[in-house]
C-alpha cells in the first residue's frame, strides 16, 4: 500500500495512538535515571526523526495538567512530534514505569498506571483524534492502546480505524500483547480480532502472537499470523529475518547483526517506526522491513527506550 503517491505535495500525515508514561531506568533502592517511553510514542518519536519533511507525525493520548505533564509535551514537540490530539485532564497524572535489565539486556518492568490520564482519552463526547480524523492518512495503535481503554473507547478505535480504512487510509495495528492489561486471554483475542479486521497493515511479533492464542510454537505463531484476514503483513522474530507479504507471498528480510545487546527496549517500536516510515514513502514491504532492522539493531546497543539522536544520525533525515 503506497501513501506518498496521493499526497506527492504536502507531507504524508500519522496519528499514533496510545500512552506514554514517565521511565525509570535502574536498579529498585539504587540510582536511578528517569525519562519517558511508551510502545507507540517510541514509534512517533522514531518515526518522527527518520521521516523528515515528508512525514508529520501526530501523537493522541490524555495527559494532566501538572508540571510532568508539561514536560512530556516539551519533549515530544522537541522531537518534532505534533501535540495538537493530546488531551489534558486536570487533576490527571502520567503513568510511571520502572524498567530493571538482566545481564543479556532482557527487561522487567514494574508499573504504576492504573489511574494514568491516558486511559481517559475517550471519556469525551469527541476527541480531537476522532475530529481530525479525515485529515490524516494513516493511523497507527497497538494492542496496548486498546488494552489500557474502558470498553467503551475500545468501541470507538475500532469505528475509527473502520473509518479510515474504508476511504483509503492506511490503518496499522501492532500486537503489542501484555496479558497483565487485560481481564482474561478470551478478552484480549476478541479485541484483537477486530482489531485486525479493521486494519489494512498489521505488525506481528511472533513471540506475542505465540502467547495471545497459547500455540506451541514460534511456526504455529508465524503459520497464524500469516493467515490474518490483513492486506499487508510483517512478522518480526527476534534475530531470525522478519517476514514480509499477504496473498501475493512471502519475503524474508534479515535482521543486523550486532557486537552486543545492552537493551531490548523498543526494539519493536522502533522497527514498526522504520516499516511504516518508510511504507508511507513509497518503498517496497522487504525494502521497508530492512530499514525498520536496521533502525531496531541500533535501537538494542544502548539504553533506554529512545537512544540519543547523535548515535543515529545517519539514519535519520533532514
Amino acid at each position: 500500500m503506497t501513501i506518498s503517491s496521493s499526497v506527492a505535495h504536502r507531507p504524508v500525515s500519522i496519528a499514533a495512538l496510545g500512552e506514554c508514561m514517565l521511565e525509570l531506568q535502574g536498579t529498585a533502592f539504587g540510582q536511578l535515571r528517569q525519562t519517558f517511553g511508551g510502545d507507540t510514542l517510541n514509534t512517533a518519536v522514531y518515526l518522527a526523526r527518520c521521516g523528515g519533511s515528508h512525514l508529520r507525525v501526530h501523537y493522541a493520548t490524555a495527559l494532566g495538567d501538572d508540571s510532568l505533564s508539561a514536560g512530556l509535551l516539551e519533549r515530544w514537540e522537541a522531537e518534532g512530534v505534533q501535540t495538537g490530539l493530546v488531551q489534558r485532564l486536570p487533576g490527571r497524572l502520567p503513568g510511571l514505569y520502572l524498567i530493571e535489565l538482566d545481564a543479556g539486556g532482557e527487561r522487567r518492568f514494574h508499573y504504576w498506571r492504573g489511574q494514568a490520564a491516558a486511559r481517559s482519552y475517550f471519556d469525551t463526547a469527541a476527541t480531537a483524534l476522532e475530529e481530525q480524523a479525515d485529515a490524516l492518512d494513516a493511523l497507527y495503535l497497538s494492542g496496548i492502546s486498546l488494552a489500557i481503554l474502558p470498553e467503551a473507547g475500545r468501541e470507538r478505535v475500532i469505528a475509527l480505524m473502520a473509518r479510515m480504512r474504508a476511504r483509503g487510509a492506511l490503518v496499522a495495528f501492532d500486537n503489542n500483547f501484555r496479558p497483565r492489561l487485560w481481564d482474561s486471554v478470551a478478552d484480549a483475542r476478541y479485541w484483537y480480532q477486530r482489531a485486525f479486521a479493521a486494519s489494512t497493515l498489521a505488525l506481528i511479533t511472533a513471540d506475542d502472537h505465540q502467547a495471545l492464542h497459547g500455540l506451541p510454537d514460534l511456526d504455529a505463531a508465524v503459520a497464524a499470523a500469516q493467515a490474518l484476514p490483513v492486506a499487508e503483513i510483517a512478522i518480526k522474530r527476534g534475530a531470525l529475518p522478519a517476514l514480509v507479504g499477504g496473498e501475493d507471498g512471502w519475503q524474508a528480510v534479515a535482521t543486523e547483526a550486532v557486537p552486543r545487546v545492552v537493551d531490548t527496549t523498543a526494539a519493536g517500536d522502533s522497527f514498526a517506526a522504520g516499516y511504516l516510515g518508510q511504507r508511507l514513502n513509497g518503498r517496497a514491504p522487504a525494502e521497508a522491513a530492512a530499514f525498520g532492522n536496521r533502525l531496531a539493531a541500533r535501537v538494542i546497543q544502548h539504553h533506554g527506550a529512545l537512544i540519543p539522536r547523535e548515535v543515529m544520525q545517519d539514519l535519520m533525515k533532514d
